[in-house]
């Protein structure tokens, strides 16, 4: 059998490793009720999810210092975490990483969230070893859906474009790996498959048990 051409499997973390909207929803909801917000879910889907918490926090509040903004966007972050031992991975995601990294893949993840974030949910997830490099929206020039994350991983693993796959839930995180040139698995946890063809992903799934992943990676 020759080898595969795939080298890499990139993964998000938020809403591709586990289903985390309904948790940042009821964090944003709670943050922000008493600055006068009711946040619907079809706000959140629309001015929150996939963005980073200042950002969000600089949209809502554009008067605000950035002392002030700060302020808020650690409490919506702390009070997720709060939250993130209920969390659990996508179906089928731990035996298909297990299996991939049996076979030689290199594992990486790329996120937007911020690192303390990060720790608590790989550690709700039994997912703490599972990565290497995690490439942190804190460790480059910007964020999704800037390419720089993923060209930042690419770079680590040593790996074209053409050789890896990403994983991606969000619109933002979507423009991140498709700028790379990097194929795209859609991850169809938080939004419709049909809104996440429309953004230029090669694939799209509910979780990890679809048996078209695996015919997508190896006939790459």
């Amino acid at each position: 059998m020759p080898p595969m051409a795939i080298k890499a499997l990139l993964f998000d973390l938020d809403g591709t490793l586990s289903e985390t909207n309904s948790v940042h929803y009821l964090s944003w909801a709670e943050i922000l009720k008493p600055h006068g917000y009711d946040v619907s879910w079809d706000f959140y889907r629309d001015r929150i999810s996939g963005r980073l918490s200042p950002e969000v926090v600089a949209d809502l509040f554009p008067d605000l210092s950035p002392e002030e903004g700060r302020k808020i966007a650690d409490s919506k972050e702390a009070n997720f975490r709060e939250r993130s031992d209920t969390l659990e991975p996508l179906p089928g995601l731990t035996d298909f990483i297990g299996k991939w990294r049996e076979r030689g893949m290199g594992i990486s993840l790329v996120t937007n969230a911020p690192k303390e974030n990060v720790l608590a949910m790989l550690r709700a997830l039994d997912l703490e070893d599972a990565f290497e490099p995690v490439i942190l929206a804190s460790d480059v020039d910007a964020g999704k859906p800037d390419p720089a994350p993923y060209n930042a991983a690419l770079e680590a693993l040593g790996a074209p474009a053409d050789e890896a796959v990403a994983f991606e839930d969000s619109p933002s995180g979507i423009a991140s790996s498709v700028a790379a040139g990097i194929p795209t698995v859609g991850i169809a946890s938080t939004h419709e498959p049909e809104d996440l063809e429309e953004l230029g992903v090669d694939l799209v799934v509910r979780d990890f048990t679809d048996s078209r992943l695996d015919a997508f990676i190896a006939g790459r």
